[in-house]
């Protein structure tokens, strides 16, 4: 949990940790403010051990004891791994009988409309893995029949015979009825000791079978190993001596304690980016900004998400594993449905490690592939022989002849350019040329996650600020606004380990979803439904943070009738009377309106879902943060870097920035990124330490 206020003398820590494809942050954070970055590389496919390794490398050069410590925050992508590297547990489905083959149905779309040569992924769980009972849930909630006993005994005997390791449980109208199916998968339980099993309606208690036979498998498909991976992790840092509590990122932006994601991991897919958009989330709130695209680049993908008026967009569902990650849109059908709350973040498979290569008509490509951490870019010198983006930023002179990650990692920028020259060569230019042609593509390519959050949502991308950060953001971020026409970017203190910072910063959260069937007028059943939902959410934060006051959030899921897609829509605070509802039904329509540039009439309004989302502040203000790292500014220096052409460009570090604008072209660099300043763009450092980069002149925005 957050934990206590710190006080000057009580010497405790918190320290944060988030896994990268690259690197793993972690940031501790004591008395008196007191912040200590460390950037370690990951260490697969044991990613606990960076995670211990980089606590102990923040706790010595803190100088503080692991008794000390007491919040431990986490954001892991090891879910996300296991769906993406097709490494999770055998799994089986247990379906309603006629249901076995909804995996393979989906909602029959096509990401790519004229591209013959796409493949729907590889299901999850084979066909020959799918078992179906003889039993039925009608639409009204009644058993007819209910599910036999002997026949689950005969189905467990065959799925343990097939070495089955999870099980998923998902049954036909069971969100009306989900005691039937939760009798089911407890049988299953006992008849199937040491299997992990999930009953579709403890994850998502909703309507839309596919949706909900799929999240549910994707969290038995990773439940072992999320298991084993945050069980192992607690035992580590207890050997190590670090007693706090484990609390984890979730998707939805707020922390989660370990044994509730041991119980429900689908709830952690996206942890590492949601940290990151969270951590935006409260500067754009200490600054006063209205609307701001939370620009994240790693070692491995480049992502975006969209904040208005100081809170992100919360999708109910989304993809996973499938190229570009989104929340909506008929860009669907590529990945892996989940029906859960998740931060509407756009990913595109392009970062740091990224490798550049040319296709077979000789165009130049950039990812989806990435070299990670092990071997890694070539100018690592750990074998890799692959060019990445980080080589094409050597080579450009955007990045340290020397060393990154604060001296951890050594740079050799004649493996960078060795790397790089086949592809020159295929292209006939310069390796300048290659690798300045290969930096243009992946902008290209991140703009497209960037326009996923706004133009697709009906927000123009030239009303907002961007904030720019990861180990590779500042680099790219000056150039993706130019071309959306965002005329500022700001990039913050600590901005390659921002991700851990929002750790920090981040609130405790629970959420409740239930299908809402009665009529919109139906106040008091309304009113009676979110009371019940919101003593159960406060009570499951009063575990988690017994001393802390609890704040409800009450929502509805709406969209007009005969449509598919829902909207989310908040309700204000107070009693729900005819006044509240038209209210809500005016926002449904404005936000329609703006999202799909039409609005229908109150009559077509209905509602699918009631959520209620219940947050604990976290008492650390993400202002204790945003000090400069506690080193001299450092003399200026001067490297050769390419833009249209080679000049020379001054290398500063942050704190030699001053608050008047200073005229690009400029490289900044911290201990864990460095800020690319554009020649037609300046710079200034502002009150709260960030970087804060101005186009002198900005063109229109790109279609």
């Amino acid at each position: 949990m957050p934990g206590p206020a710190l006080t000057d003398a009580d010497g405790s820590w918190r320290v944060a940790a988030d896994i990268g494809g690259t690197f793993t942050d972690v940031i501790a954070l004591g008395p008196e403010g007191r912040v200590v970055p460390v950037k370690v590389l990951s260490t697969p496919p044991d990613f606990g051990s960076g995670v211990l390794g980089g606590t102990r490398a923040a706790l010595s050069a803190a100088d503080a004891l692991p008794h000390q410590v007491t919040a431990m925050l986490h954001a892991t992508t090891v879910a996300t791994n296991a769906i993406l590297e097709m490494r999770g547990a055998r799994t089986a489905l247990v379906t309603t009988r006629g249901f076995r083959d909804v995996l393979e149905l989906g909602r029959l779309r096509r990401p790519l409309l004229y591209d013959l040569s796409w493949q729907r992924p590889t299901p999850l769980v084979p066909r020959r893995h799918r078992y179906e009972i003889n039993q039925r849930i009608t639409a009204d909630g009644h058993l007819d029949p209910p599910a036999d006993s002997a026949e689950l005994a005969r189905v467990a005997g065959e799925i343990r015979v097939a070495g089955i390791e999870a099980v998923a449980v998902c049954l036909i109208n069971s969100y009306v009825c989900p005691e039937e199916e939760r009798r089911v998968a407890a049988e299953l339980r006992d008849l199937l000791p040491g299997a992990y099993v999930t009953a579709s309606v403890d994850i998502t208690p909703q309507m839309q079978e596919y949706e909900r036979t799929s999240t549910a498998v994707v969290n038995s498909y990773v439940g072992p190993q999320v298991h084993d991976y945050v069980t192992a992790l607690g035992e580590g840092l207890r050997e190590a001596g670090v007693s706090a509590p484990l609390m984890i990122m979730q998707s939805s932006g707020g922390l989660l304690d370990a044994p509730s994601v041991v119980g429900r991991p689908v709830q952690i897919i996206e942890s590492g980016p949601a940290a990151g958009v969270i951590a935006v989330r409260k500067l754009s709130q200490l600054m006063g900004l209205d609307s701001v695209v939370a620009f994240d680049m790693g070692g491995t993908t480049a992502k975006a998400s969209l904040i208005e008026h100081g809170e992100p967009f919360v999708a109910g569902d989304y993809e996973v594993g499938g190229g570009m990650n989104i929340t909506r849109g008929m860009g669907k059908g590529a990945g892996y449905a989940l029906r859960v709350p998740s931060i509407d973040i756009a990913e595109v498979g392009a970062g740091g490690g990224s490798v550049i290569s040319t296709d077979v008509a000789g165009s130049l490509r950039v990812g989806p592939e990435s070299a990670g951490s092990r071997p890694g870019p070539a100018c690592y010198g750990n074998g890799g022989t692959s060019p990445t983006l980080t080589d094409a930023n050597v080579a450009l002179g955007y990045l340290s002849s020397q060393a990154l990650a604060g001296g951890r990692v050594a740079i050799k920028p004649d493996l960078a350019r060795q790397a790089i020259a086949p592809v020159a060569q295929d292209l006939g230019v310069d390796i300048p040329a290659a690798a300045r042609g290969a930096y243009e593509v992946a902008v290209s390519s991140m703009t497209k996650a960037v326009k996923a959050v706004t133009s697709e949502r009906g927000r123009d991308p030239r009303d907002a600020v961007m904030v720019a950060f990861g180990g590779a953001g500042p680099l790219y971020g000056a150039a993706i606004a130019r071309e959306l026409g965002i005329d500022t970017v700001i990039v913050p203190v600590h901005t390659g380990l921002f991700s851990s910072l929002g750790l920090l910063v981040a609130d405790t959260e629970r959420q409740a979803v239930v299908p809402h069937r009665a009529d919109l007028d139906a106040l008091d059943l309304l009113g009676a439904e979110f009371d019940r939902m919101a003593k159960e959410v406060t009570e499951a934060l009063r575990e988690a943070a017994p001393s802390a006051p609890a704040e409800v959030q009450r929502i509805f899921d709406m969209r007009y009738r005969g449509q598919r897609f829902e909207l989310s829509v908040t309700v204000p605070d107070g009693t729900l009377d005819s006044g509240l509802m038209a209210s809500v039904r005016q926002r449904f329509h404005t936000e329609h309106h703006r999202t799909y540039g039409r609005a229908g009439t109150d009559e077509l309004v209905e509602i699918v879902n009631l959520r209620v989302r219940g947050r604990v502040r976290n008492p650390v203000g993400v202002e204790r943060l945003l000090s400069l790292p506690p080193s001299a500014p450092g003399a200026e220096t001067t490297r050769e870097c390419r833009f249209d052409r080679t000049e020379p460009t001054p290398v500063i570090p942050r704190a030699a920035l001053s608050p008047e604008p200073r005229q690009g072209p400029l490289v900044i660099e911290d201990m864990d990124s460095t800020t690319l300043v554009p020649p037609a763009a300046t710079a200034h450092r502002d009150r709260f330490n960030n970087i804060v980069i101005s186009w002198t002149t900005v063109p229109e925005a790109t279609s």
